[in-house]
């Protein structure tokens, strides 16, 4: 670590929270630093500040933001459910690096409060990271799945309800539903964004505003806009902002729609790629390392497996989330440590995670057609489509007798009595998968 730039207030958190060994994330950091640099050039342009100790605390603060001083920010996560100990943190950061005659308190932190300005920092930092990072890696997936999609739109294979054999589909159509699954979850998590983009910055202590100038809020809005280009707007009602953190639990559940969403596209692959020789060996996903320390040749689906436990990670932090969320009291939530911990963490991991699935797993998946055919053919509910023909109770006695013989369903079916031409016409598996012509 580098010279020590903390003071008192830091040290005394530091003795206080010694519970998890986990500091503040560095992209909340971040905002801290960026909050406090335009808060310090917002109140030297409304003649509260002078113009040289702003200068030298918005250069401190900037210098914060670009992650300069991540290791300066050691209080655990798990501290002061008003965060208060880690904004006092950035004020004698910031004050150290500002030099001589700034003070924590009276200069870095005028016109704030802690109750306004670490959860406007934490939904900052996860409009931030949403917007960047989670939302463009969503799309790619989209898009590779879409085009898996469409270069799979003329394999035709065994549908499957319950884990049973169903009516032929194409893997063109499976690989489109999972596309429409990630796009579902794009329009949700975006759908959250306008409330998140909504911060209690000027707000100070319980959404009075006492000893803030009444421009000061909009003038730190406006430069953060500036800066990072993102839709930063004033809370809908500044008791409603300062007392809640409701946009984040509904921004965590989008997440979790999404991580469910997720889990299940995964677990096909996986199961549609187990094998290779007595699973399903439908699908050939890229091999990327050894499976098995013991077994030569094995090889898993990693990524698959990586996915579907961060799913399961971002449900279990969706729950802390509304947990604390919904125990907040009177003009304060005092859970925001928490929930900034488990929201910012599910962000970054479910775009690290979209993204490994996109370019590690789908972009290398082969179908392996003949399985597929072999399927497609094998599956005994083909003689759905002979019900127009012949009635559901007929097709069950042929479905019955060509299971308990292991013969197939087209020779059975003759053997009683079903024409040729209406086999040729009913169990075309194209023509099933596609009854419409779609």
């Amino acid at each position: 670590m580098s010279e020590q730039l903390w003071g008192g207030e830091t040290t005394k958190a530091i003795e206080n929270f010694p519970v998890s060994g986990e500091t503040i994330p560095p992209s909340l950091v971040k905002w801290l630093g960026l909050i406090k640099a335009n808060a310090a050039r917002a109140n030297a342009e409304l003649g509260l500040l002078d113009s040289g100790v702003a200068e030298r605390i918005a250069t401190a603060g900037d210098a914060v933001g670009r992650g300069e001083h991540d290791d300066q920010f050691p209080i655990d996560i798990f501290q002061t459910g008003s965060g208060t100990s880690s904004n006092m943190n950035a004020n004698e950061v910031i004050a150290t690096l500002a030099g001589e005659g700034v003070h924590p308190n009276d200069h870095v932190n005028m016109g704030q409060s802690s109750n306004d300005v670490f959860p406007s920092a934490v939904h900052l930092a996860a409009l931030d990271q949403v917007t960047y990072d989670l939302l463009p890696a969503m799309e790619q997936l989209a898009v590779a799945l879409e085009s898996k999609a469409e270069e799979f739109r003329d394999v035709v294979k065994a549908g499957r309800t319950h884990l049973m054999d169903a009516v032929p589909v194409t893997l063109g159509q499976e690989f489109g539903g999972y596309g429409s699954q990630v796009r579902h979850g794009i329009d949700r998590v975006r759908g959250t964004l306008a409330r998140v983009g909504q911060i209690p910055l000027g707000g100070t202590a319980t959404g009075t505003g006492l000893n803030t100038h009444p421009d000061f809020s909009a003038k730190v809005r406006g430069l953060l806009e500036a800066e990072t280009g993102l839709a930063i707007a004033p809370p809908h009602d500044r008791f409603e902002a300062q007392a809640n953190r409701d946009s984040l639990v509904e921004l965590s559940g989008a997440l979790k729609v999404y991580a469910v969403s997720l889990n299940k596209i995964a677990n096909d692959l996986a199961l549609m790629g187990s094998g290779p020789r007595t699973g399903l060996a439908e699908l050939h996903l890229p091999e990327l390392q050894k499976g098995s320390s013991i077994m030569p040749g094995k090889v898993n689906p990693v990524i698959p497996e990586v996915v579907i436990q961060v799913a399961a990670q971002v449900v279990g932090n969706d729950m802390a989330i509304t947990m604390a969320g919904s125990q907040g009291q009177f003009e304060l939530n005092v859970r925001v440590p928490l929930i900034a911990r488990n929201l910012l963490g599910s962000i970054r991991i479910l775009a690290s995670a979209t993204r490994l699935l996109d370019e590690k797993c789908v972009a290398g998946i082969e179908a392996n057609r003949p399985q597929h055919e072999k399927h497609a053919e094998a599956t005994l509910a083909t003689a759905t489509a002979l019900n127009p023909y012949i009635g559901y109770d007929k097709a069950a006695d042929i479905v019955k007798e060509a299971a308990a013989s292991g013969r197939p369903l087209r020779e059975v079916a003759i053997e009683k009595g079903v024409e040729e031409e209406i086999l040729d016409e009913a169990l075309d598996h194209h023509k099933m998968a596609n009854p419409h012509g779609a």
